[in-house]
């Protein structure tokens, strides 16, 4: 299994900007598919934008034009770009990588928005 790590989550006012990353050893363009789901209290995880075969991008309705997710290859990074936030994100926010049959989910991030 790939280790995978979160970090850029915290506490953010309505309106501001997060930007959360995802690290994992080796070559990030290497898995298959790469994505960002989250988890709020009391709901079952859903999935927030990810990047498939060929590099199709698909969001979850709530975040689209709010939310974008890229990768960088020079620090082999999985990135969600977070605008316009709301308090209805407010979850806890995972990264998962997928190569073949092999899944990795890292310890998860949370990000809370209030005032």
């Amino acid at each position: 299994q790939v280790h995978v790590v979160e970090s850029g989550g915290g506490l953010v006012q309505p309106g501001g900007s997060l930007r959360l990353s995802c690290a994992a050893s080796g070559n990030i363009f290497r898995f298959d598919a790469v994505g960002w789901y989250r988890q709020a209290p009391g709901k079952q995880r859903e999935l927030v934008a990810r990047i498939g075969n060929f590099g199709i991008v698909v969001y979850t309705d709530s975040v689209k034009g709010r939310f974008t997710i890229s990768r960088d290859g020079t620090k082999n990074t999985v990135l969600l770009q977070m605008n316009s936030l709301k308090p209805e994100d407010t979850a806890v926010y995972y990264c998962n990588l997928h190569q073949g049959s092999l899944e990795s989910w890292g310890q998860g991030t949370q990000v809370t928005v209030s005032s």
